[in-house]
């Protein structure tokens, strides 16, 4: 009923829960201060996303406010134009912050879509053992002898040129390796003896997977969605860089792909082509120094070096 007094029992128990999460944290970040390849790739990420959540505030509300005062074509850098211009004389600096914003939110989208994929696969076909992972399993394995770009431009070509479809290409390309390590540690979690004490007290699959496997296997998701973060903001830089991107959009592929068609490559403006791949090459070993960090420290018999 409402109103009813919490028994002090559960209230306590309670407490205790929060206490314990509170000194799991505790423990995460110390062990995560030790390493400092992790800390470095920690600072430089929460630098891109403050530059990224401050971007309607620096450079203005959309492309609208980098294209308030456009200078020449292709201008050099400058006291008003601290990174140049690009073709049609956009300050790139504020194309760059701005475009931080599209592929850190298409990373770590595409990033979920494609570890939710695999955690799913892997956990189904690690419990189900039958035809179904059977089946399964051999599908994850043409995946990951398929070219993942390749099937990610195709994927791209027959959907419309969105953000959304930049999303699903990655997301439902890149899943195997997921499905593959969740699958493995699914294998060895449902070998312990108290997940044959479950069973034997009337536990459903479902009780099994998502009360024992599920807890057991989120720090394999943790570490892994780190990882792909990365992956994914490369690969919709290529997306972006070979066309496939959102056209009405600003990316650090997409500038890329401006600047090649501007053919900033053989007229030697370098100030087109550096900032955004600078900035792409930081976030991916950012994200990755993060991953392994976390990797190590969620799994300390990786060994992963400080």
């Amino acid at each position: 009923m409402t109103g009813e007094a919490v028994p002090p029992a559960a209230e306590a128990g309670s407490r205790v829960l929060a206490r314990q999460r509170r000194l799991s944290a505790a423990r995460f970040w110390a062990r995560y201060r030790t390493h400092r390849a992790g800390l470095v790739g920690l600072a430089v990420l929460v630098l891109f996303i403050l530059v990224a959540l401050t971007a309607p505030l620096t450079v203005g509300s959309g492309v609208a406010g980098v294209t308030g005062a456009p200078g020449r074509p292709l201008e050099h850098p400058s006291a008003a134009f601290p990174l140049g211009t690009d073709r049609f004389g956009r300050d790139l600096l504020g194309l760059v912050v701005w475009g931080s914003r599209v592929s850190l939110l298409v990373g770590l989208l595409a990033a979920v879509l494609s570890v939710a994929i695999g955690a799913l696969v892997g956990i189904t076909t690690g419990h189900f053992r039958g035809p179904y992972g059977t089946v399964m399993m051999r599908i994850t394995d043409w995946f990951l002898v398929m070219p993942t770009l390749v099937l990610a431009i195709a994927l791209a070509t027959v959907m419309s040129r969105s953000l959304g479809t930049v999303v699903v290409a990655i997301g439902v390309t890149s899943w195997p390796t997921t499905a593959r390590l969740v699958r493995a540690q699914t294998l060895a979690v449902e070998s312990r003896p108290y997940i044959e004490r479950a069973r034997a007290l009337g536990g459903g699959h479902g009780h099994i997977m998502l009360r024992h496997v599920l807890p057991n296997v989120m720090p394999l998701v943790l570490a892994q969605t780190t990882l792909m973060i990365s992956s994914s903001i490369l690969a919709e830089a290529t997306l972006a860089f070979l066309g496939m991107g959102d056209p009405t959009v600003v990316s650090w592929g997409g500038l890329l792909q401006d600047a090649r068609e501007a053919g900033a490559i053989s007229s030697g403006d370098w100030w087109y082509l550096v900032p955004p791949g600078i900035a792409i090459a930081a976030v991916a070993l950012a994200f990755t120094l993060c991953g392994r960090a976390v990797e190590s420290v969620l799994n300390p018999r990786l060994g992963v070096a400080r």
